[in-house]
C-alpha cells in the first residue's frame, strides 16, 4: 500500500505488511534518504503492532508529527485492511 504523508518532509511511504502483521518492506520517498533508510531496515522482519508502539507520537523538532510518526500511521491502515 503507498500512504502519502502529512506534514513531513517525506511525501509517502510505500508498506507491506504480510497476513501475520509482519513488515515485508518500507520505502520512503523524499525525507533524510540515509535516516529513512535505516528505519525501514530496523523495521523489516518486525510486526507492525510493535513497531507503532515504539514509534507513535514520535515529534521533529516543532511539528506534531515525524516520518516515523507517519510511519506508525501507515502501518496502522495496511493491517486494518
Amino acid at each position: 500500500m503507498i500512504y502519502r504523508t502529512k506534514g513531513t518532509c517525506s511525501t509517502q511511504i510505500e508498506v507491506e505488511v504480510d497476513e501475520n502483521h509482519v513488515i515485508q518492506k518500507v520505502a520512503f520517498t523524499g525525507g533524510c534518504n540515509g535516516n529513512l533508510k535505516g528505519i525501514s531496515q530496523l523495521v523489516t522482519g518486525m510486526k507492525a503492532e510493535d513497531v507503532i508502539e515504539r514509534l507513535e507520537g514520535t515529534k521533529c523538532g516543532f511539528k506534531n508529527t515525524s516520518c516515523p510518526d507517519q510511519l506508525s500511521k501507515a502501518l496502522k491502515e495496511a493491517i486494518a485492511s
